[in-house]
């Protein structure tokens, strides 16, 4: 994708997902033990080669590499012997030392798995099917987890930070801890099976990629991507994403009808069945919004017919609301707004621009060869 540059990878690798964590002591423990045997087997012929019985090399070896010191088997009172002994050592306790080291940290990972119950919460999340995967714990995370949680609808986080994917972990949420760009972690979350895919992360280029990976690794996940810059949409609709979500963009839309809308909030924000009635109409490219008629408003005294009209089709008036307690729900065309008129519109398209038709000042009409306002 051109402008954008591959997100930061730590120079040590991922290390905070659970797997990582106890593959590297495991790595560590196989090589130290291979390491142990090439050591024990060169250092036996090296005594055998000296002309010592099998049995007695092997003992010599042993005794050395452990620091029994029970005293040689045989005298080392050559040149070779010597070296033979110093080489087995200074590389069979050496050996021997980060062997002890790694079985440590394999037996201390073991019991830490077991006590947080992360082989628990790895079934559990192997187990998924048609879930959701939020990748990031930020704002937007902690909001979408809480929400699914409420609508009983499964998902597992993906958090690079340890500190915060252990703060999803305390608040119960499945949650593995490591990159989402990387098609492995994403593959631990059971991509395969997923419906959806959240890129929350604030980092444009970081979402991009994600959205790659996760477009390659199943073409029929739905993929929602959080952009910060207006210029990153185009980019992560041609990376995959079905659906583009700008916050910033919806902010201040939201603060502008806030502003220029203030009588939507306290018409419609106690009644519970809004928020579903919003959503239905939401899919049929539909939305709810309350102006208020002002005292020298263009649509101010026209009917309500009249007003639909100079709309041209961009809202319909489904109530009005007057200041002595009148309220008429469905008023038919030959309703006249009047000041002050509380309006609920259903709205085709943009509301802004619906509203502000409202919002206009009256045109002066023309008598004869004079204006009156």
């Amino acid at each position: 994708m051109a402008g954008i540059q591959p997100p930061h990878t730590p120079i040590f690798g991922n290390q905070h997902e659970t797997g990582g964590l106890l593959a590297s002591p495991l790595k560590l423990l196989s090589g130290t033990i291979v390491w142990m045997a090439i050591v024990f087997m060169v250092s036996t012929i090296g005594y055998a080669m000296a002309g010592w019985p099998l049995g007695d090399a092997a003992y010599m070896v042993l005794t050395t590499v452990y620091s029994v010191g029970y005293g040689e088997v045989r005298p080392v009172d050559t040149a070779f012997l010597r070296m033979w002994t110093i080489m087995t050592i200074v590389l069979g306790c050496t050996g021997m030392i980060v062997l002890t080291g790694a079985l440590i940290q394999v037996f201390n990972l073991y019991q830490f798995r077991r006590f947080l119950g992360l082989d628990r919460m790895q079934n559990e999340i192997e187990r998924l099917d048609t879930h959701a995967i939020i990748c990031g714990y930020g704002r937007i995370g902690v909001q979408l987890a809480k929400a699914l949680t409420e609508a009983r609808h499964p998902f597992v986080i993906i958090e690079r930070e340890a500190a915060k994917a252990e703060e999803a972990r305390t608040a119960g949420y499945l949650t593995i801890t490591g990159e989402a760009t990387h098609e492995d972690v994403l593959m631990q979350g059971r991509i395969d099976r997923a419906r959806v895919l959240v890129c929350a992360l604030p980092n444009d280029a970081a979402n991009v990629f994600i959205t790659l990976s996760a477009r390659n690794l199943n073409p029929a996940v739905q993929i929602i991507a959080r952009g910060e810059a207006p210029t990153t949409e185009s980019k992560l609709f041609h990376a995959g994403a079905n659906k583009v979500v700008l916050p910033t963009h919806i902010g201040a839309e939201r603060i502008t009808e806030l502003i220029l809308f203030p009588a939507t909030e306290s018409m419609l924000g106690d009644i519970r069945e809004v928020g579903t009635i919003k959503r239905n109409l939401n899919d049929f490219g539909l939305d709810l919004e309350v102006v208020t008629a002002g005292e020298r408003g263009a649509l101010t005294g026209v009917t309500v017919g009249e007003a639909e009209r100079r709309g041209a089709g961009a809202f319909f008036i489904v109530q009005i609301d007057r200041d002595g307690g009148q309220s008429i729900q469905h008023p038919g065309e030959d309703v006249r707004i009047e000041p002050g008129d509380l309006i609920l519109l259903v709205v085709r398209g943009s509301r802004l621009s619906a509203g502000a038709i409202f919002n206009a000042p009256q045109r002066p009409q023309r008598h004869g060869r004079m204006f009156i306002g």
